[in-house]
């Protein structure tokens, strides 16, 4: 939860550009590069979100296959433990 209050203060940070000349020090916000930053970060989200779905459907395929697998009689296994 923490985290999610510190990435817009980094979007921010990020987006600073900072000169110093003798004892002055600027701060300049780029509006650009915190709107490309934001969709970059929004982007990297979502294909991590897309991966992760598609970790869960090849996982979810692979329980489907093993508990519909046949043993050596011809009962699936859900039905071969009914059967015992």
């Amino acid at each position: 939860m923490r985290i999610l209050i510190a990435i817009p203060a980094l979007l921010v940070l990020g987006a600073c550009n900072v000169s110093k000349e003798g004892n002055a020090v600027t701060v300049q916000y780029d509006q650009n590069t915190a709107e490309n930053t934001a969709a970059d970060v929004g982007n990297t989200a979502q294909n991590i979100a897309t991966d992760i779905g598609n970790d869960v459907q090849k996982t979810g395929a692979k329980i489907q296959n093993k508990v519909g697998k046949d043993d050596d009689n011809g009962n699936t296994q859900a039905n071969a433990t009914e059967n015992k």
